[in-house]
Parts: structure tokens; sequence; C-alpha cells
């Protein structure tokens, strides 16, 4: 198999890429049995194709004698190209719909908010907290990021790829993120933009709904429609992740090796150290606001341990909501509102803390120098990004496509595949961050509305959801 059709074409010359195609196939067919003949637990299967594709990644290593440059390995640079068909094929899915499900997930929320007296000022007081405390979680990623040096020594960077950028004045910044074409915004990403249209766009909605219902009502069905869609579709992605984290773990290891492991090993412990900081930062935030945190710990638990172990945002919001309204005191208008609009915008853990992360990791990988300017422009892209990434298992990566691209990194989305493959591990603190923000977020608003229960927060007895 030596011929030029082998081994440029199909890239398949030497017998061991022929036998680690065969394992990771038959891998792949055993992640199949478990997850929809035996139909064993999505997050367990996602961790069992982890750990597969570790043992994968590293059996590829020891065949070929752990290499300095595994890349310099036949057989390891063609099953990696085959591995990358899956691993980096599955990125671009997600890639794909970032676009189209920021720009509805933001309509249908501005489309479906209610109409009264203190719903104007509901809604601002609801943005102005969430939107502070995603920024601050935003910084909290950064400085444990910076701490931690994630992505430094990761990959070695050829001379010349990484530049200084230019120092552009913030006004000019603002100005640029404004979109003057709305499809030359899709065609380049700039989520922000579109951010901003859609905001528009579904104000003006709203306001046809406000002047004639039957007008606005087939409106308001498409997008609300289309938002359903939307969300089947990312499930239906986010459905092949089992298969995918196998490809991308492997496929990371293969070509980096050991030391791979142990940068990804210090990315999961910084994240779970700002999940842990920011956590602590909205135990603050009640505190400040007269609100014991023993209290609102003791009758949240519960519902944090299941957005620990559900990995779901929205899958959480029934619970939360609930928790909300029977244990701790908060108006069902304000419990609805806020925790419902935590589920698509300004969720502190899978779009603060993780794609601030994301950014500082990308910088050090690339050798880009982490000034004010980036940092500034960070907090303000994980910020005003962090609206309409939908609270669905693995929409993360949405998130992280979404800043990654806001500060100019779109092309280098590739190089976070290793934190990608072990998402499982990181998602669980990520999603109870989000729904403590939602938490905290509406005991903060609700207490500011003027209308939280005090006396039902601090009732000891209701410790336990009634029906």
């Amino acid at each position: 198999m030596q011929s030029a059709f082998f081994q440029e074409f199909l890239k398949i010359s030497d017998v061991k890429t022929v036998l680690f195609l065969v394992v990771i196939v038959a891998l792949f067919y055993l992640i199949h049995i478990l997850y929809h003949k035996k139909h064993m637990d999505f997050a367990v299967v996602v961790m069992i194709g982890t750990g597969l594709g570790l043992l994968l990644g590293l059996a590829i290593q020891f065949v070929a004698g752990f290499p300095d440059a595994p890349m310099e390995v036949t057989f390891v640079s063609e099953t990696t190209t085959w591995f990358a068909m899956v691993g980096s094929g599955y990125i671009n899915l997600i890639k794909m719909i970032v676009v189209p499900l920021v720009m509805i997930s933001i309509l249908q929320v501005i489309i479906n908010m209610q109409q009264g007296k203190t719903m104007g000022q509901l809604v601002k007081k609801t943005i102005f907290v969430t939107m502070g405390m995603v920024a601050i979680s935003a910084v909290t990623g950064i400085v444990v990021g910076i701490l931690f040096s994630v992505g430094k020594g990761g990959t070695v960077v050829e001379a010349g790829d990484a530049t200084a950028k230019a120092i552009t004045p913030v006004a000019t910044t603002i100005k640029n993120l404004i979109p003057g074409n709305i499809v030359e915004a899709m065609v380049n990403s700039n989520i922000i933009g579109l951010v901003i249209f859609s905001a528009f766009l579904g104000l003006a909605i709203w306001w046809i709904n406000h002047e004639d219902p039957e007008d606005a009502k087939p409106l308001y069905d498409l997008i609300n429609k289309s938002h359903k869609a939307m969300i089947n579709m990312a499930l239906l992605i986010l459905d092949y992740m089992p298969w995918a984290v196998m490809a991308l773990l492997a496929n990371t290891i293969a070509q980096r090796g050991l030391s791979s492991i142990l940068e990804v090993g210090k990315f999961i412990i910084a994240l779970y150290v700002a999940a842990a900081i920011q956590f602590v930062i909205q135990l603050i935030l009640l505190a400040v606001n007269g609100l014991n945190p023993v209290i609102y710990m003791k009758k949240s638990f519960a519902t944090m341990l299941m957005a620990f172990t559900s990995r779901s945002s929205v899958g959480c919001l029934p619970m939360t909501i609930e928790t909300l309204t029977k244990k701790l005191g908060v108006d069902q208008g304000t419990a609805s509102f806020v925790a419902g609009f935590g589920t698509t915008a300004g969720m502190q853990g899978c779009a603060g803390i993780f794609p601030s992360l994301l950014i500082i990791y990308v910088c050090n990988v690339t050798g880009t120098p982490i000034d004010i300017t980036m940092i500034v422009m960070t907090i303000f892209v994980v910020a005003i990004g962090s609206l309409g990434i939908a609270g669905i298992p693995g929409t993360a990566t949405m998130a992280a496509s979404v800043g990654l691209s806001g500060v100019g990194m779109a092309s280098q989305f590739a190089m976070v595949s290793p934190i990608l493959a072990i998402d499982p591990i990181i998602d669980m603190p990520r999603t109870m961050l989000n729904v403590t923000g939602s938490l905290t977020n509406a005991l903060v608003v609700d207490k500011h509305m003027g209308t939280l229960n005090e006396k039902a927060y601090n009732d000891p007895s209701l410790m336990q959801l009634t029906k």
C-alpha cells in the first residue's frame, strides 16, 4: 500500500492504521449498544465514550512508542485524519447552528415578555442583575485562567502565527459590533451583531403584538415553533456527543501525547475552582441584599444536586421555579421570568466562566498577549454573547464559539478540542452554576421589586416542595 492512492488519497497505507480504524468502529458500535439498545443514561454513555477515547489515544501512543513528534509517524497521521472526520465534523455541526439558534432564542425571549405595569421594571432589573453577574463570572474565569496559566505549553505555535492586536478605541470597537449588513454579520460570525439585530427585530414584533395581537399571531407562532425546532435540532446534534468525544479525545492524545492530558487536567481544576469562587460570589450577593445564604443553600440543595447530575438548565427549570416560589418566597411572575430568562441568557457557568477560560486558554496556546484590551474585550464579548445560549447539555460549546468569534479567534476554535473532549466532567459544575445563578438572580430581583416574601424565605418549615 505504498501508492499515492493509499498514502495521499485514502490515508490508509499502514496495517496499524487499519487496525485502529477497526477498533474505533467496534467501540462506536459498543456505544450504540449501550445507548440505544441498553438505554443507558446519556451522561453515563458520554463518560464511557470519554474513557474509551482516553484509552484508545494512549494505545496509539503506546504502539507508536510515545514519540516526541507523533504526527511524523505514518499510521498516527493517517489514523488521526480519519478520527478528525468524526471529531472535527461534530464541532462543525455545532458551529453550524450557532447563528440561527442565537437569533431565534433572542427573538423568542423578547416576544414572550409579559405586559403589565411592572413588566418594564422587571425586565430592566432582570437584565441588569443577570448581565452584571455574568460579567463578574467572566472576570472570575479570566483571573483563574491567568493564575492557572491554562493552555501554556499545550501546543507549539509556528513563528508568526500569533501577532499583537492593534489598540482600538472603545467607541470604535462598540461601533464595529453593530452590523451594517446582517448577511455579512452571519458570514463573519459577528455574534454580537446578530444579538443586536435580533433584539431590535424582537422588540418590533412585540410592538406589533401590543398594538394588534391578531396581526402578530402568525409571527409569534412562527418564532415559537422555530425555537422548538432549533432546540430539537441542537438536541439531535448533541445526541452524537458520545461518539464525538471518543474521537476527539483519542485524536488529541494520539497527536499531542500525555502532555495534553496534563494540560486538560489543569483546565478541569481551574474550571472547578472558578465555579466555586463564583458560587461564593453569589452567596455574597445574597448576604449584601439581606438574605441568609445558609438558608438559601439548605433550601436549594436538591435543585443544585439535580442540576449537577442532569447537566441541563432547561431540565431543571420546573424545579427551579418551584424552589423559588414554594421554598424561597419569590413572586410567581418574577420566578418564571427570571428563571426562564436565565435558561437562555446570562448563564454564569456555561456562558460566563467557561468561554472566558477558553479565551485565556487559546491566547496562551497561540502566544497572543493577554493585555488590558484583550481582557476588556473578553468581558464585554462574553457578557453580551451570553444572550441566546440555550440551557441544554453541551451548548457551552456554542458559548465557546460565540466567545472566540467575538474576540477574533474563530479560526482557532479547533484548538479547544481537547477541552470539548472532556465536556461531561466540566459540564456538571457549569450547569449547577447556571441554575444557582438563576436562583440568586431571581431572589435579588424580587427583593428590589418589593415582592419577595421574606417571612417565607426564612421559614425553616418550607424545606420540602409541596404539591
